[in-house]
């Protein structure tokens, strides 16, 4: 049985599980070392399954039982793909979602597959462009990341922009509408209440950023896919030949 089957038959076996299993009859029933055992549920963890481990004389490893483990399926080329594609965004907000989502691919590959996909992915540059200087006053950087999950659950945001001279700054109450990648920039693409219009923000010129509890009301889209057909854009969840 190669790894990632065990893998996805270790699950299997742990949600039919009343008990807690463990690594001894896990290593049994596969016929594999407690330590590869040890190996299998660390790398499953990693991955994102909720696995613990239950301890004392009738202790082992449980999970939880609404959680499946849909197969990726993956050839050699689509892990590639998949992989490299992650990198391109790993700049973008989405970062810390992209090194969540790699771990999961990289935990379930099989070793065989792995080290061909590792080895051209090592032959692929980005030539990132400059790092803006930083906004003088302001510690750090902005978690721009969170944008995405602000996006997701549908939150006005107030920014701090910064405006075209370099030096003064607007605070912004924006309805998020989506992202951008614009040339070298992300933008937050979004109903800027102060423009009453939709805006693109640079996510360079963002000095501050607070997600409010506000659900904004429900625009039309029309107005989002008409401002963008100024620009040649492309949705990056459409199909092929989807217009």
């Amino acid at each position: 049985m190669k790894r990632a089957e065990r893998l996805y038959a270790v699950v299997d076996l742990l949600r039919g599980s009343h008990l807690p299993t463990s690594a001894a009859r896990l290593s049994r029933e596969f016929d594999v070392s407690a330590r590869t055992i040890e190996r299998d549920i660390q790398s499953l963890q990693v991955a994102g399954v909720p696995i613990y481990a239950d301890h004392g004389a009738a202790g082992g490893y449980s999970i939880l039982k609404e959680f499946s483990l849909p197969p990726l399926n993956l050839t050699a080329s689509e892990s590639l793909a998949v992989l490299a594609g992650l990198g391109l965004l790993e700049s973008s907000p989405y970062g810390a979602a992209v090194r969540r989502a790699r771990a999961k691919i990289l935990a379930v590959m099989d070793d065989d597959r792995l080290a061909p996909v590792q080895s051209v992915l090592s032959t692929m540059h980005v030539i990132e462009a400059p790092a803006p200087d930083p906004v003088p006053g302001e510690p750090g950087e902005v978690p721009t990341d969170l944008l995405s999950d602000a996006i997701t659950a549908r939150r006005v945001v107030r920014l701090g922009y910064l405006g075209d001279d370099g030096v003064s700054t607007t605070t912004r109450d924006v309805e998020t509408m989506g992202l951008l990648r614009g040339g070298d920039s992300w933008l937050l693409v979004g109903w800027c209440r102060l423009r009453d219009g939709i805006r693109g923000f640079h996510l360079e010129r963002i000095t501050r950023l607070e997600i409010t509890d506000e659900v904004p009301p429900t625009r039309d889209p029309a107005l989002l896919d008409t401002d963008l057909a100024r620009w040649p854009t492309r949705r990056l969840g459409s199909r092929p030949g989807a217009q």
